[in-house]
């Protein structure tokens, strides 16, 4: 699971460029020096390999006209997918599996299935629960149930006995607290998706993939 924290004026700003120019600019690197800021607390794809991944896929589209309308022509979804990338200020990702105890303890309640956890209406749980939650009050949550899980499979918590234990803990603990600092940066868009998700189906409602190239 991925979350993109998105600047939305700088997303706009690409998809309202000609196509040409936008491909020169990137290929030269001269869109370095507007790229969104990075942020400390999040992981974010060096500029390098988002300018070279883009102009890999760019080699396979060819079209006049905005970016926006060059990618609606070609549907090409993966190409706006890293652009959504370079405009991002960073990202919080965790594995699937482990997402079901952050977004469970996010929502007070048990989440039914794993397509449930990139819903609309889930995510908006997440952002209400967790801006009137305290970051520690989440990663204490999410840790004690990590905890009491493996109790009830009966596994040890000793660390003398799995030297895993104490990484794991740490890693949830670091995990909740990013997510939780993460939704509430609220200047920014949140763009959801997961790994072989169809890049169309990435985010929700307007900021949707799809929807953008479409409307």
């Amino acid at each position: 699971m991925k979350l993109h924290l998105v600047d939305g004026d700088s997303l706009q700003s690409l998809l309202d460029m000609d196509w040409n120019e936008l491909v020169s600019q990137m290929n030269s690197n001269q869109l370095r020096q507007t790229r969104p800021p990075a942020d400390a607390k999040l992981e974010r794809e060096y500029d390098i390999d988002c300018e070279a991944e883009f102009l890999d896929i760019a080699d396979n589209i060819s079209g006049e006209g905005s970016v926006k309308e060059v990618l609606a022509s070609n549907f090409h979804y993966d190409a706006l997918l890293k652009l959504i990338e370079w405009a991002s200020v960073g990202y919080w990702e965790a594995w699937e599996g482990r997402c079901f105890i952050y977004i469970e303890n996010a929502i007070g309640r048990e989440i039914s299935h794993v397509e449930d956890m990139y819903s609309f209406a889930v995510w908006n749980e997440v952002r209400e629960s967790l801006t009137s939650m305290g970051e520690s009050e989440y990663a204490e949550k999410v840790c004690a149930d990590w905890m009491q899980r493996r109790k009830d499979l009966g596994e040890t918590l000793d660390e003398k006995k799995d030297p895993r234990i104490i990484p794991t803990f740490e890693s949830h603990d670091k995990k909740s607290r990013n997510l939780h600092y993460a939704v509430n940066q609220r200047q920014y868009v949140q763009i959801l998706g997961r790994d072989h998700l169809d890049a169309k189906s990435w985010g929700h409602g307007e900021w949707n993939l799809g929807n953008l190239l479409d409307s």
